[in-house]
């Protein structure tokens, strides 16, 4: 688990442990995670430490990426496509193949068949918040070439709300995909897709 310590990895790690799974996260502050379980591992590092990333995916059966950009108008470069490309790396050394991540519309899929707004919206946030559009285009970028079995989300509007138990997934201008999700129901559909290969090579769009 990657990203383990952000709103929606945090939902992420409690939602694998209360599913049984065993769970190592690489996490650059401890004392933000807020669940102690003794199936939890913490590797603590910095993204950049490829020795950290490695000893982290070593023995996984998957991976999960919760890792996203700060919406910060002044960002001018960051660390997480390239975080991305060392864990895409760590992941061919040592087998595993299924990876699952975040993004947001304002990347597409071949599958999109986008209207005016959804043309807009990537514009939109490249003018106002530039340096988050390319963090989310390099990971992007970096998990559709990666040759694992990826599942790349991507969110519009995520919120702090309790879950209503509806989560639709699809593509733009084919489905009907809204814009906010709770937070707790992204973490949810990261989590299932370890056990579903339906978009196994794609990149839906979620919302409630």
């Amino acid at each position: 688990m990657f990203g383990g310590t952000g709103k929606i990895g945090q939902h992420v790690v409690r939602r694998l442990l209360d599913s049984g799974h065993r769970v190592t996260a690489l996490v650059r502050s401890p004392e933000k995670v807020t669940v102690a379980d003794d199936a939890l591992e913490l590797v603590v590092a910095e993204l950049d430490d490829t020795d950290a990333v490695r000893r982290a995916v070593k023995g996984a059966d998957a991976v999960i990426s919760a890792l996203g950009p700060a919406i910060d108008p002044f960002l001018r470069s960051g660390p997480l496509a390239a975080a991305t490309r060392t864990i895409v790396a760590a992941m061919h050394e040592h087998g595993v193949r299924r990876l699952v991540a975040l993004a947001t519309v304002s990347v597409p899929d071949p599958r999109d068949r986008p209207g005016l707004l959804d043309r807009l919206v990537p514009v939109g946030i490249g003018l106002l918040i530039p340096g988050a559009l390319r963090e989310v285009q390099g990971i992007s970028e970096v998990v559709t070439t990666s040759g694992l079995d990826w599942t790349l989300a991507r969110i519009t509007a995520p919120v702090d709300v309790p879950t209503n138990g509806t989560v639709r997934a699809g593509f733009l201008g084919r489905d009907r995909i809204g814009a906010p999700m709770a937070r707790t129901d992204v973490a949810a559909f990261l989590v299932d897709q370890l056990a579903d290969d339906t978009f196994v090579g794609a990149a839906p769009a979620i919302s409630n």
